[in-house]
């Protein structure tokens, strides 16, 4: 404990000893001292993240396109997914393939239906049919006429992938933009020396290609 003494004079003469008592003082102040040093950083915290702007959000990033609505909008017309997902440039590739698909569609119809008709022509056994190709063999009509039935056909089986491949870009698009890819997510190249099956003490240096995922 703390003590001051003070010496006083009574008038009878004797002398007297006051002491004065600090420590509750000293001990009042250096809380008083503590609080305004914790509580100032706090405040001026406080007024810092008030003065922050407020954050803005960004478009691309909140914008989560659903993968069934996607689909179904390329199923009823093509490309609406890709218009829908803000791929645009996908659109003039997918009429692109659609409009070279028509051309070979078109092509292959129109000469399977001119060597069928050149082959029925040939074989119905009327005398007044007229052969518009006398210099082609029977043979040679049927193997032209199956030629480009064939064609057709595989045709008709790209244009129907190149539908269906439509609303699968369409779906799957939506499916990436809404997943996650976090920063877990590592990719590296190192070497590491391979033992030579001819040479124990020095092995050779091999470059390879190691790949890191994490989740």
């Amino acid at each position: 404990m703390w003590k001051y003494s003070a010496h006083t004079n009574k008038p009878s003469g004797h002398r007297a000893v006051k002491t004065v008592l600090w420590e509750p003082f000293i001990r009042t102040g250096c809380l008083l001292l503590l609080l305004l040093f914790f509580l100032s950083p706090a405040k001026a915290q406080v007024q810092d993240q008030e003065r922050l702007p407020a954050p803005e959000l960004n478009m691309e990033e909140s914008f989560a396109p659903s993968p069934a609505k996607a689909a179904m909008l390329s199923a009823t017309l093509p490309g609406m997914g890709q218009i829908y997902n803000q791929k645009y440039w996908k659109v003039p590739i997918i009429y692109a393939g659609f409009g070279t698909l028509y051309y070979f569609l078109d092509m292959n119809s129109s000469e399977y239906r001119k060597w069928r008709q050149a082959w029925i022509a040939r074989v119905d056994g009327n005398p007044n049919t007229i052969d518009d190709f006398p210099r082609h063999s029977t043979a040679m009509l049927e193997r032209a006429m199956d030629f480009y039935r064939r064609n057709l056909e595989i045709t008709y089986i790209l244009t129907a992938a190149m539908y269906l491949l439509n609303i699968l870009d369409a779906s799957v698009d939506a499916h990436l933009m809404n997943f996650d890819v976090g920063e877990e997510l590592s990719f590296g190249m190192n070497s590491h020396p391979l033992p030579s099956p001819s040479d124990n003490v020095f092995p050779r240096q091999s470059p390879q290609l190691k790949v890191t995922i994490r989740f």
